[in-house]
C-alpha cells in the first residue's frame, strides 16, 4: 500500500513538470481557402492581397503576364464586394508573387483594395477559374 501511495505521488509530481514546461498550446491557423490541395492561411491571403493592391495603385505590373491584372469575371462569381476586379497570384511557396511563373492561384481584389475572393485554375478547365474553398 505504501509502495502505491509513492508511486502515485512520484507519477503526479512528473505530470505536473511535464504539464508546467510544455508551456502554452499554440492555436493553429485555419484554412480560410483552399486551392485544390493547397491551404492559405490568412496571412498569405492578405500579403497576395496588399503586394496585387500596392502594385495596383502604383501603376505598376510584375510577370510576363502583367500582374496585376483586370479579372473581367467571365466565371460569374459571386463576390462580397463590388467591383471593377483585380487579380494577382497567391504561390503555394506563400511568398508574394514578384514575377515568374503566377501558378494557379490568385487572389481577386477590388480597385478599392477590398478582397473578394480566391480562385484557381486547379479543377478548371482550359484557362477558366473556379473558387477556392
Amino acid at each position: 500500500m505504501a509502495g502505491f501511495k509513492i508511486l502515485s505521488a512520484l507519477l503526479l509530481a512528473t505530470l505536473s513538470a511535464l504539464n508546467a514546461s510544455a508551456g502554452p498550446i499554440e492555436q493553429r491557423q485555419a484554412c480560410v481557402a483552399t486551392c485544390g490541395s493547397i491551404c492559405y492561411w490568412q496571412q498569405s491571403v492578405d500579403e497576395a492581397v496588399d503586394a496585387g493592391y500596392e502594385l495596383y495603385q502604383a501603376g505598376e505590373t510584375v510577370g510576363n503576364n502583367d500582374y496585376p491584372h483586370t479579372f473581367n469575371n467571365r466565371e460569374g462569381f459571386d463576390f462580397a464586394v463590388a467591383g471593377p476586379y483585380q487579380e494577382f497570384p497567391m504561390l503555394n511557396t506563400f511568398d508574394p508573387y514578384t514575377g515568374g511563373s503566377p501558378g494557379p492561384d490568385r487572389v481577386v481584389f477590388n480597385t478599392a483594395g477590398e478582397y473578394a475572393g480566391a480562385i484557381t485554375h486547379t479543377g478548371a478547365g482550359g484557362n477558366n477559374f473556379v473558387e477556392c474553398e
